[in-house]
């Protein structure tokens, strides 16, 4: 087994100060602590920061960021915008898409032809190289330059892109792959026979903290009960849903459980539910965690997941989670923490809230169960013990 000291992780976005998506932080935050155990470390990233129009918004140039040297590089100026929607919308609706258009779809994606430049010139200076997540162009033609020394880093979820042709290619044309789940690693056998010596299971290293509870609701005049959801709000993310399943319990139960959200994007709420929607959007980690601590339970709606940090930030709180079913990852965790319950449909959601409601202990035990959880897999010794195995054997 050899050592792999010269490190170099590619991302989509990178933020110099605060955290923009969950892959994208996963990725930050092992190369941040990749560097500080001493590996040489280089980030390479895009200008942008919205993933919407990936606009170049930051200056291009390599820069000094705490312990990493992160050299951002102009998004691509000629995508043709129509073309990939044109493309995704019919991946979206899970109509039969051609070698072609998939092809299309990923090279008018978020790309930089000025990163792939750098790689060309300068792979032969990185042991290994970590890209992530796997739907975009910058991931995809990045680990073209130099497949045999590429980590992918894939943040998989289960949803029309993981099953076009290309992403077959992808997977196979890569080194090896670092999962931050089991279940995620299972959906990469099932559609591509990944094998499992190409690959191990890292995950994210949290950091322990110390919450009051009662600080939150006592800041923002809460005196209700409150379940708390925390990150983007879209569909995908499932927060329609647990909206539209709060009305009806609120209505079916007459209980008086008002709902907090933090993070960023439109609350659609049915306007009888809005003014019990408390959104103080982006708030500081210590009022996030306090607000978490707070909750009754943290609701976790999303069917798209491949690392639930939120969950584990909430675990640490002390808070249990109630998460969907149909996200096999997010219940994978629950059970692995015995730290939440999950609903397939509202008439499990309103029997597990009921629960959680009316048996603190059982509230207790739950939150105390993930917390443990947590501080025993994600304390990040032990994730950078997983993260160095798997740099210097795979």
């Amino acid at each position: 087994m050899s050592r792999a000291d010269r490190l170099a992780f590619i991302a989509p976005r990178f933020s110099e100060t605060g955290t923009i998506g969950g892959a994208e932080t996963l990725l930050k935050q092992l190369a941040e602590h990749a560097a500080a155990a001493g590996r040489n470390v280089t980030f390479l990233t895009t200008c942008a920061q919205d993933h919407f129009s990936w606009a170049n918004t930051l200056p291009p140039g390599r820069r000094r960021c705490g312990r990493l040297d992160v050299h951002f590089f102009p998004v691509d100026a000629d995508r043709d915008i129509s073309a990939f929607l044109r493309v995704q919308a019919e991946i979206d609706c899970g109509a039969p898409i051609s070698p072609p258009d998939e092809e299309t779809w990923i090279q008018n994606s978020v790309n930089s032809r000025a990163l792939c430049e750098h790689l060309r010139a300068h792979g032969g200076d990185y042991d290994r190289i970590l890209a992530g997540p796997y739907l975009f162009g910058v991931t995809y033609n990045a680990s073209r330059v130099w497949p045999e020394k590429t980590l992918l880093v894939p943040c998989l979820h289960d949803e029309p892109f993981a099953y076009l042709g290309i992403m077959r290619g992808l997977f196979d044309r890569v080194a090896g792959c670092l999962f931050n789940a089991e279940p995620e690693r299972e959906l990469a056998r099932r559609l591509y026979a990944y094998p499992d010596a190409k690959s191990a299971v890292v995950g994210m290293g949290l950091e322990p903290f110390a919450a009051d509870p009662a600080a939150f609701a006592r800041r923002r005049g809460l005196t209700q009960p409150y379940v708390i959801y925390s990150g983007r709000r879209e569909l995908l993310k499932g927060t329609p849903l647990l909206c539209d399943y709060l009305l009806a319990f609120r209505e079916r139960t007459g209980r008086d459980l008002k709902l907090v959200l933090t993070g960023s994007g439109p609350v659609d709420a049915p306007p009888a539910l809005q003014e019990h929607v408390l959104d103080v959007g982006f708030v500081s980690e210590q009022e996030k965690h306090e607000a978490m601590a707070g909750a009754v339970a943290f609701v976790h709606p999303s069917v798209n997941e491949s690392f639930g940090i939120v969950l584990l930030e909430a675990w640490l709180a002390g808070t249990p989670g109630l998460v969907h079913a149909g996200s096999a990852v997010l219940r994978w965790q629950c059970r692995q923490a015995q730290g939440g319950l999950w609903f397939r449909h509202y008439s499990d959601f309103e029997e597990s809230l009921l629960r959680l409601l009316d048996d603190p202990a059982l509230r207790r035990a739950l939150g105390e169960a993930g917390r443990q959880y947590v501080r025993r897999e994600y304390a990040w010794p032990a994730v950078e013990k997983r993260l160095f195995n798997a740099l210097n054997s795979l």
